[in-house]
C-alpha cells in the first residue's frame, strides 16, 4: 500500500492530521481498498486530461468523482473513462443525484 502522505499528494492535498484521519476513515469505508488501490490514483491521472478528478468528499468518507469537463464531448469522454474503471476493476460507484459526481464505494465482491 502507498504511504498515507504520498496518497494525499498525488491527490493534491497537503497532508495534515486532520486530513490524514479522513483518508484512514476513507479507506475504511472503502471495501476491498487494496485491490482497486492503485487503479483509484490512476483513474485520477487519466481524467486530468478532462478537467476532472478523484478527492476525498467532504460530506461521506469515500474518495469521490468529480467530473468537471469544459465541454459536453470531453465529459462524456471523462464518463466513458469512469465507467471503464468501475467495469474493469469491478467497484461499486454511487451517483451523487443532480451532479456529475460518484463516490467511489469500495470493490464489488
Amino acid at each position: 500500500m502507498m504511504k498515507r502522505d504520498a496518497m494525499l499528494n498525488q491527490l493534491g492535498y497537503s497532508p495534515n492530521d486532520g486530513l490524514l484521519a479522513q483518508l484512514d476513515r476513507i479507506i475504511g469505508n472503502t471495501g476491498g481498498f487494496d485491490k482497486i488501490e492503485k487503479h483509484i490514483f490512476d483513474l485520477n491521472t487519466a481524467l486530468k486530461v478532462d478537467a476532472s478528478f478523484v478527492a476525498m468528499s467532504n460530506s461521506n468518507d469515500y474518495f469521490k468523482i468529480k467530473l468537471e469537463a469544459p465541454s459536453p464531448e470531453r465529459n462524456d469522454e471523462a464518463r466513458d473513462k469512469v465507467q471503464h474503471f468501475a467495469d474493469k476493476y469491478k467497484v461499486d460507484l454511487q451517483k451523487v443525484d443532480g451532479k456529475e459526481t460518484y463516490y467511489i464505494l469500495g470493490f464489488a465482491k
